[in-house]
């Protein structure tokens, strides 16, 4: 018997509109996991908080920050274009990191190769900081390499990433919607997005699967199930 469970589900909902169109959802073992094409990134089959978690760890933990781009799965035999990924997370800045680590961690799609995707990703620790402009950087969009968070932030200033509440260090819930060159991220099962993102970099194509976090994070991931059109 296979390790991945095929079920039906009747409606999607992208940004509060319905998409009235089956999809296949199907969940990703562990073990499948473990099998995924690893960047940067060493993996384990762990326990986290009482549950089965798949953990990433940076292959050089020396390595500055962002600069590598952060450890990178890429699940294998997945394709994706529309459709919705579900997938509990948890991170938090790793021991040792400098002040400026956020604990980021979430999900790329449409992934081209392991430097060439579009990805939505949490900054656990921003939900609850005493700053308003840090707590509204909770979520993020970007399209990697030409997009960059950084070059959305300066070009179009609170477009690309929102708050939204969520603790650090615990399971998050995190659904992300895809249909064309539209994506919405919902956060521990909310009726609605906290983040809309109309006009996707890459456009509306098809691709791998991949989960990220940060050079900086410990980061764990459970329940990864795929849903396409």
């Amino acid at each position: 018997m296979k390790p991945s469970m095929l079920t039906l589900a009747a409606t999607i909902f992208v940004a509060g509109t319905v998409w009235p169109s089956l999809i296949e959802a199907q969940q990703i073992s562990l073990s499948d996991l473990s099998k995924s094409k690893l960047k940067s990134a060493t993996a384990v089959v762990t326990t986290y908080h009482g549950s089965a978690a798949f953990k990433l760890l940076p292959k050089d933990p020396k390595a500055p920050g962002y600069a590598t781009g952060g450890p990178l799965a890429i699940v294998n035999d997945i394709r994706f274009r529309n459709g919705a990924i579900d997938v509990d997370v948890a991170g938090a800045p790793a021991k040792g990191a400098d002040e400026s680590a956020r604990g980021f961690i979430g999900v790329a799609f449409r992934v081209q190769s392991d430097s060439h995707f579009e990805i939505i990703y949490l900054r656990p620790t921003n939900s609850h900081a005493d700053d308003q402009l840090h707590r509204n950087h909770s979520t993020q969009y970007s399209s990697e390499p030409d997009w960059p968070w950084d070059r959305l932030r300066k070009e179009s200033p609170g477009v690309y990433e929102s708050w939204v509440d969520m603790e650090t260090a615990q399971w998050t819930h995190m659904r992300i919607v895809v249909q064309g060159t539209n994506a919405s991220l919902y956060v521990n099962h909310a009726t609605n997005p906290c983040l809309i993102v109309h006009d996707m970099k890459l456009g509306d194509i098809e691709g791998s699967v991949g989960l990220w976090m940060g050079q900086d994070t410990e980061g764990y991931f459970r329940n990864l199930t795929i849903s396409k059109q």
